[in-house]
């Protein structure tokens, strides 16, 4: 979901209209309190649970040890371009921004903000590389100051096809949402066959993952882009702001808009592909 970028198969560049058209479409306002039904572990203890919400089981065993099901019963279902659902403090978003002059198909299925998925149909048959649709769950943050947070991480888990074009990836406003002079930061987790915007600025290790970070000219749009892929995690999202802070991009008085989770596709190749989430939350205070 970036504002300029381009895919390894064409340039396609996007604007800061489009991305407004898109992020804009839907916001859903929600405090920036801790909203999560997640997998809870005393790290003092080893101890075998296990637990059901919606349609997704937990199971612990030993610290921090998590594993959840598909969603098979979706308490919410919507294939329109710009369908979504609120739920526990968060949207769930079809969010189908630039598919109107390609032909598209997607279906969003959901059992809750943790547990989602669609189903995807697109080419890129013009080659011009061009994300057409960004699929995710999304928490709205009312520009608090960023300075004013202890703690901004994220958990997620994600399954995805392996076919077609396309980047697995937090989209995060900062100074505004898709608006001008705000900066927009992309957390890729895996990527197949998708090349970020801007250039190569830096690479950094943080959080025990080691990214390549890529900007545009302007620190409009900074991407930091895993040297190897991670399906599931935790994510300091604090940490990058505060690094990128000190590197002069981010300005300390900013802001934080919103926090997004999904998938920037540009292709399934004609055919229909699954794109998972079968676990989320975000944790601030």
């Amino acid at each position: 979901m970036t504002l300029f970028g381009l895919s390894a198969a064409g340039s396609g560049l996007r604007t800061l209209g489009a991305a407004a058209s898109r992020a804009l479409a839907r916001t859903a306002a929600v405090s920036d309190t801790l909203v999560a039904a997640k997998c809870g572990y005393n790290t003092f203890k080893t101890f075998v649970s296990s637990y059901a919400l919606s349609d997704q089981v937990c199971t612990l065993s030993g610290p921090g040890a998590c594993t959840q099901s598909d969603c098979t019963n979706p308490a919410f279902v919507t294939s329109d371009p710009n369908g979504g659902w609120s739920n526990g403090g968060y949207y769930v978003h079809n969010n189908m921004w630039n598919s109107a002059s390609y032909q598209c198909a997607e279906t969003l299925y959901a059992c809750s903000y943790h547990s989602w998925y669609v189903i995807a149909n697109m080419n890129n048959s013009n080659g011009d590389g061009a994300v057409k649709t960004y699929p995710n769950v999304h928490k709205d943050y009312n520009n608090v100051a960023i300075s004013s947070f202890n703690t901004i991480t994220s958990t997620f888990a994600e399954t995805s096809p392996h076919v077609g074009i396309y980047d697995v990836a937090y989209d995060i406003w900062t100074n505004g949402v898709a608006t001008s002079g705000c900066t927009e930061f992309m957390i890729w987790n895996e990527n197949y066959k998708q090349v970020p915007g801007g250039s190569l600025a830096a690479s950094v290790t943080l959080g025990g993952k080691a990214y390549n970070v890529y900007k545009t000219s302007t620190n409009g749009y900074i991407a930091f882009v895993p040297t190897a892929v991670f399906t599931s995690g935790t994510v300091d999202i604090l940490e990058i702001f505060k690094w990128t802070m000190s590197k002069g991009w981010l300005p300390a008085n900013s802001t934080l808009g919103q926090i997004d989770f999904g998938v920037e596709i540009v292709s399934t190749n004609g055919a229909n592909a699954t794109f998972k989430c079968t676990d989320f939350s975000i944790t601030s205070n």
